[in-house]
């Protein structure tokens, strides 16, 4: 007889549980179906999003999906302090910030306390593996002072100037005289991309994926990367990390395009690497200068390790500059007099078709429009860290052990606290100071935890520089010969930003190119 009771018992509880558990799920779902047009219409609001219980603020993150940079941008300059709590289902709350002081609390101050964490390194795996972006402690710290050291040499700087110059002027320049010839569309996000991706392929492996010729090939490789960065980006996205843990563990849908397209990166990096052994290993041939041959020759040959690090730096290069470019050209179109300037420099500063290191430096003017260009579309627009002890932030705002904090460069360039209440003019000028004695105009930079466009402190952009002399090479190549003319539709307005792990333009950036009159 108890044994009967206890299993009515057991059996009541468990029907007791299955309707709790139905519940946990239904009831974000009633939100959305039933509240929808309410969170619409408070989204436009300058009232923060507001937040209910178990679900947090998910009504407005579902309804922002497709704008969450800039949803998130608006609930931060909403905020007094400018500081924003974000709160996810099931009582999981994420901090975002576009206070400076914060973010130097976080980038230099504590900057043991807010590391990557077991999320970011979980999410990014397999792509980075153990590369430096996706690693704390001792294990960055020897990366990072390995990778400085290779960043700082002369040679590797006179290679870079090499392998940019050569992309610019035997494919660049051409491609673009031949659209300008036939008056046709092209898409410039992707022939930068392009440009980028050989430039870095050639500056990490030594490697010339030849991705940007006049066929505009599908390349294995190129593709298996986009893949693999877009698939891990949506990672980020989701409900809950068990969603696409669940489907990699089923290989089923995006897991398993994306289980194919880090092995298809992983195969092509060991072929690389191989290959570059043995031709170290042959003192006939010449020897070469890559980041990879680096590494090599400095007595790291852990296969693994090696590849892992050269993709971190495949994955920092490949989009970054060519986001800010894609930006920059749209910025310049419909600013005709920023555009004016910065050709009247390229036309002072040199008469010839090659600059050396030294005169793109002194391109002051082009360094500053570059600078408020990234300021308003940042490459990375969100960044996040974890921290691993209670912290208080300097805004008061209270930390708690796990919990990710954010520092958002997308929100910091459209603050009027920052930047003043001309921030959405796009002002090159205010970057600049004018010597009263000499007449002579020198850049100002902001410091680095008010424009945090390369980060700051400890981790700051080892490539920072590089970068800046690549697109100043691009810059100076392109308007020399040519104005760039975005093809707009009837009604449309600004380019729509969006972000994975870096940002971009929707749908791509199609432009016409007109030869530059004399």
């Amino acid at each position: 007889m108890n044994k009967k009771v206890n299993r009515l018992k057991s059996k009541s509880t468990k029907m007791m549980i299955i309707p709790l558990l139905l519940l946990c799920f239904l009831l974000p779902l009633t939100f959305i179906f039933f509240f929808k047009s309410k969170s619409k219409s408070k989204s436009k609001s300058k009232s923060l999003p507001n937040s209910y219980p178990l679900i947090g603020n998910y009504i407005s993150i579902y309804t922002n999906r497709h704008r969450l940079v800039q949803w998130t941008s608006d609930a931060v300059l909403n905020s007094p302090n400018l500081t924003f709590l974000l709160r996810r289902p099931f009582g999981q709350t994420r901090i975002l910030t576009a206070n400076p002081t914060v973010v130097q609390h976080i980038l230099k101050t504590k900057f043991t306390t807010y590391q990557k964490g077991d999320l970011f390194r979980t999410t990014l795996f397999d792509v980075l593996g153990d590369g430096i972006f996706n690693v704390d402690g001792d294990e960055w710290k020897f990366q990072r002072q390995l990778s400085s050291h290779e960043f700082n040499t002369k040679s590797l700087r006179h290679f870079v100037e090499h392998v940019v110059d050569t992309e610019l002027n035997e494919r660049l320049i051409p491609i673009l005289t031949t659209v300008a010839r036939n008056n046709t569309v092209i898409d410039l996000q992707d022939v930068l991309q392009r440009f980028a991706f050989d430039n870095i392929c050639r500056i990490a492996f030594g490697y010339d994926p030849a991705y940007l010729t006049p066929s505009l090939p599908q390349a294995k490789f190129a593709s298996a990367f986009e893949d693999a960065v877009r698939i891990s980006s949506e990672r980020f996205r989701m409900l809950t990390p068990l969603f696409w843990k669940i489907k990699r563990v089923l290989n089923i849908g995006s897991e398993k395009r994306l289980k194919e397209a880090v092995s298809e990166i992983r195969q092509f990096a060991m072929k690389i690497l191989n290959e570059k052994k043995q031709e170290l290993e042959d003192e006939s041939l010449i020897q070469s200068v890559d980041l990879l041959s680096r590494f090599i020759s400095s007595g790291h040959s852990d296969e693994k390790f090696v590849t892992d690090i050269v993709i971190s730096f495949i994955l920092a290069g490949r989009d970054t500059t060519s986001a800010a470019l894609t930006w920059f050209f749209w910025l310049i179109y419909k600013n005709p007099a920023v555009e004016s300037e910065i050709v009247n420099e390229i036309n002072r500063k040199s008469n010839s078709d090659m600059l050396v290191y030294d005169e793109v430096k002194e391109m002051v003017y082009t360094h500053a429009s570059l600078c408020e260009s990234m300021r308003l579309y940042p490459p990375v627009p969100v960044d996040s860290k974890t921290a691993s002890d209670d912290d208080v932030l300097p805004d008061g705002t209270v930390v708690k052990r796990g919990m990710m904090v954010s520092y958002h460069p997308y929100a910091m360039g459209r603050s009027e606290k920052l930047w003043g209440g001309d921030w959405s003019e796009f002002r090159p000028e205010r970057w600049l100071e004018k010597d009263e004695v000499t007449e002579t105009v020198r850049f100002v930079a902001r410091d680095a935890y008010t424009y945090p466009v390369f980060q700051a402190g400890p981790r700051i952009c080892l490539g920072k520089d590089m970068a800046f002399l690549q697109m100043k090479r691009v810059v100076t190549g392109v308007l020399r010969r040519f104005v760039v003319v975005p093809v707009v539709e009837d009604g449309c307005g600004e380019p729509v930003f969006v972000a994975a792990l870096t940002s971009k333009m929707k749908g791509g950036f199609p432009v016409k190119i007109k030869e530059r009159k004399a």
